[in-house]
């Protein structure tokens, strides 16, 4: 068990190093890599993963239903604390309802459950993407534009995604190699980027960010754990969801946070932290979910 956990981990950490000792030396400006990452190489990534011959929704249905009544249950928990702890929910509540399932979740899964299993990550990727682009930006600000936000490519993308799924309507195979090939040189990537993210983590920053840190997945596998087995969820599905609980907290909420003036400094602390902590919360989910 521990060297199959190390199996999964130690590629993904090395790289996320790689990129960390790289941004300590350069300092790099990632604006354009994002731009590129959210309108070109995700989309294609989230397409051709639900868009595969391999990939049935029908099977996935009740894991990404958990995954839905997950994100909106650890909420609840989560505006809870935000009130004991006396702190804006609305900064803290989106940290710990959505998990960094892009930058760390999809590589993690794809090492963990192998590309026979993969559609489904990326399926949950999605379902969390909807949750978080619509309800999510709506707790972050009242004055959020979900519209915009619904019709970016990755939403976009998702939508044609779940249609080729359903009608099995697809690309040539000619070109639909070269979109998968495209999309999936984001996994190695996205781990690179976060990586030079973390070096913006700063000795202050770590007070504020414990709260938001240490809920993410701490609510998460608490939620997950009885409700996979109240799903009946078993094997791979109930692996995905708990690995799913266990993540750190999405990236995707500091520039949501950054665009609509929430608190943004806090957001990042806890979200920077939050990641550096995934190398013992996520081996930790994968103890409990392998």
């Amino acid at each position: 068990m521990l060297w199959r956990i190390a199996q999964v981990i130690i590629p993904v950490f090395l790289i996320v190093s790689v990129g960390w000792a790289y941004g300590r030396r350069t300092r790099p400006d990632l604006t354009t890599f994002n731009r590129i990452v959210l309108d070109v190489l995700s989309p294609l990534l989230v397409y051709t993963a639900l868009a595969a011959k391999e990939f049935r929704w029908q099977d996935h249905a009740v894991l990404l239903g958990g995954g839905a009544v997950l994100i909106l249950l650890t909420g609840l928990v989560a505006l809870g604390v935000a009130r004991l702890a006396h702190t804006q929910a609305r900064s803290l509540v989106p940290v710990v309802m959505f998990t960094n399932c892009g930058n760390m979740g999809l590589p993690l899964a794809l090492l963990a459950f192998g590309p026979q299993d993969f559609g489904a990550a990326v399926a949950l990727f999605s379902i969390s993407n909807l949750i978080h682009f619509s309800l999510g930006a709506r707790i972050t600000s009242a004055h959020a534009r979900t519209r915009d936000l619904l019709l970016s490519p990755l939403m976009v993308a998702t939508a044609l995604g779940f249609a080729s799924a359903l009608s099995g309507w697809r690309p040539p195979d000619v070109l639909f190699t070269g979109m998968r090939l495209l999309g999936e040189a984001m996994l190695p990537l996205m781990l690179f980027a976060l990586g030079v993210r973390l070096t913006l983590l700063r000795r202050e920053d770590v007070p504020r960010g414990l709260l938001g840190a240490f809920a993410r997945p701490l609510i998460g596998l608490a939620v997950a754990l009885p409700l996979a087995w109240a799903l009946q969820l078993e094997g791979n599905a109930r692996a995905q969801l708990v690995l799913f609980s266990a993540l750190p907290p999405a990236v995707m909420q500091f520039l949501l946070a950054e665009r609509y003036r929430q608190e943004p400094e806090r957001v990042a602390a806890m979200i920077l932290l939050g990641n550096a902590l995934a190398v013992v919360f996520v081996p930790l989910g994968l103890a409990l979910a392998l």
